[in-house]
C-alpha cells in the first residue's frame, strides 16, 4: 500500500492561485476554522488499482447498509438499541412505504490507511457533506499534477439519478439549514449544478415545505407550488426538534423523491454493529474492514486501545483518541459514555499510517468515498496532523493515476 498511495505539495508559486480557485470555483468560502486554514496545500495521488479497490468496497458497503436499513424497517424492536432519539423513534413506523427505487440513497464512507491495510471508521449516511470538495476542488488540483485526474463526481451522479425519477425540468428543493453559510455553500454549489443541468431549485428550510397527500410543496412566497425532489443537508436530529409534529412527519412518509430518505438514521447511528448479529443480512465487507465495535459497558479498564463515539456524532466530534486530546477532554467524553453508554459506541483503535511530505511532514488520511444508489460517485479527502479526522482537518484534492496498474 505504501507505493500505492503518495501525498505531494501543489506548487508553492502556485499556491495562491490554487487556493483562490478553491474558494470562488470549489465555494469553498469558509476556508478557516478558527486560526487554521482548511484547504490543505498538497494533493493526494492515487494508483488507479488502489482507487478501483476503494471504490469496489465502497460500493460491496453500500448494497449490505441498504440491505439492513429495509430489514431493519420492519424490526423496530432491534431500532431500539441505537441510541435514535425518542422523536425520531415514534415516526419510524412511517417508513414502512419506503421504496428505494423510488428515492435516491447518499452515502459517505470514510477511509484510512493503516498499519495493517485500509480500515473504515464509519458511514455518513444521513446527510454527508463535501459535494464540491470532491467534484471541483479536484478538477483544480489537476492541472498541477500530469497524469492524474479526478476520480468520479459525486454532483454528477447525483444529477443523473435525479433524471431517471423526476421530469425534465422539475423543481428540486434544497433542504438545509438557511442561516449557515457554510450549509448554503454546499447546497448553492449542488443548486447552480441542477440548474445547469435542466432542473429549477429552490432554497428552503424545513418547515419552508407542506405536505399534501404525501407529496411535497414549496410555501415560499414567490417560489409556491409542487416539489419533484428534495435534497436535504439538515440532520434528521435536528428536524425532530423543530416545531410542527405534522411537518417532520411528512418527509418520512412521501411519494415526494428523496435523498436521502429517513431511512439514513438507521446506519447514521454508530452504534448498528451492536445489532448485526441479530440481523438476517450477510454483511461480510462490513465485518471484514470495520474496527471491532461493542457496547461501551463491555470496556472494564481502557489501556487506550479502544475509542468511544457518540452514536450520532458528526465530523469527528466527541471521539477519544489518547495522545490526542487533552486530558481533560478526553475525561469529559469517558464519563459521558460511562454515564450514557445507550448513546454511545467502544471501537478498537486502528494504527493509522501517516503519509509523508517530501518535507517531512506528517499528515493522517481520511478518503471519504461517496456512492449514489450503490455506485462509486467521487473520492472526498481530509487529512490531519493528528489521529482525528475533525472540524479542523484540511480537505485536500484526491486524483487517480491515469493508467491502471497493480498496485494497491
Amino acid at each position: 500500500m505504501t507505493e500505492s498511495i503518495k501525498i505531494l505539495p501543489i506548487p508553492v508559486e502556485k499556491y495562491s492561485d490554487y487556493r483562490y480557485n478553491v474558494i470562488f470555483k470549489a465555494y469553498k468560502w469558509d476556508p478557516q476554522v478558527e486560526d487554521h486554514s482548511t484547504v490543505s496545500k498538497h494533493a493526494v495521488l492515487l494508483e488507479h488499482g488502489t482507487a478501483k479497490k476503494l471504490a469496489t468496497w465502497a460500493e460491496q458497503l453500500s448494497g449490505e447498509t441498504i440491505l439492513m436499513e429495509e430489514e431493519l424497517i420492519h424490526r423496530a424492536p432491534l431500532a431500539k438499541e441505537l441510541g435514535i432519539p425518542h422523536k425520531i423513534y415514534k415516526s419510524l413506523n412511517k417508513l414502512a412505504g419506503y421504496s428505494r427505487e423510488k428515492n435516491v440513497r447518499l452515502m459517505r464512507f470514510d477511509f484510512h490507511p493503516t498499519e495493517t491495510g485500509w480500515a473504515v471508521s464509519e458511514v455518513n449516511s444521513d446527510v454527508p457533506g463535501g459535494f464540491p470538495e470532491s467534484s471541483v476542488m479536484p478538477e483544480i488540483a489537476s492541472e498541477y499534477f500530469g497524469g492524474y485526474a479526478p476520480f468520479n463526481n459525486v454532483a454528477d451522479r447525483l444529477l443523473e439519478s435525479f433524471k431517471t425519477k423526476i421530469k425534465p425540468g422539475g423543481t428540486v428543493a434544497l433542504v438545509h439549514a438557511t442561516a449557515y453559510s457554510d450549509d448554503r455553500q454546499v447546497m448553492q454549489f449542488l443548486g447552480d449544478y441542477f440548474d445547469c443541468g435542466g432542473f429549477r431549485t429552490i432554497f428552503a428550510a424545513p418547515d419552508h415545505i407542506k405536505w399534501e397527500n404525501k407529496k411535497a410543496y414549496s410555501i415560499i412566497k414567490g417560489r409556491e407550488g409542487e416539489i419533484d425532489g428534495i435534497i436535504r443537508f439538515f440532520p434528521l436530529e435536528w428536524l425532530a426538534n423543530l416545531p410542527g409534529k405534522s411537518s417532520q412527519d411528512g418527509y418520512y412518509d412521501c411519494d415526494t423523491v428523496s435523498c436521502n430518505h429517513p431511512i439514513a438514521i438507521f446506519a447514521q447511528s454508530k452504534r448498528l454493529p451492536l445489532i448485526w448479529d441479530n440481523l438476517d443480512t450477510d454483511i461480510p465487507t462490513w465485518k471484514k474492514l470495520l474496527p471491532e465495535t461493542i457496547h461501551p459497558k463491555s470496556i472494564k479498564s481502557n489501556d487506550g486501545s479502544w475509542i468511544y463515539k457518540p452514536a450520532l456524532g458528526r465530523v469527528g466530534e466527541g471521539i477519544s483518541i489518547k495522545g490526542v486530546l487533552q486530558e481533560k477532554e478526553l475525561q469529559m467524553i469517558e464519563k459521558s459514555a460511562r454515564s450514557h453508554p445507550k448513546d454511545w459506541i467502544a471501537q478498537r483503535m486502528f494504527n493509522s499510517r501517516p503519509l509523508i511530505t517530501p518535507d517531512g511532514e506528517e499528515y493522517h488520511l481520511c478518503i471519504g468515498i461517496f456512492t449514489v444508489d450503490g455506485k462509486c460517485a467521487g473520492f472526498y479527502g481530509r487529512i490531519s496532523p493528528y489521529r482525528r479526522i475533525d472540524d479542523k482537518a484540511k480537505d485536500i484534492p484526491i486524483l487517480v493515476s491515469k493508467e491502471a496498474t497493480n498496485a494497491g
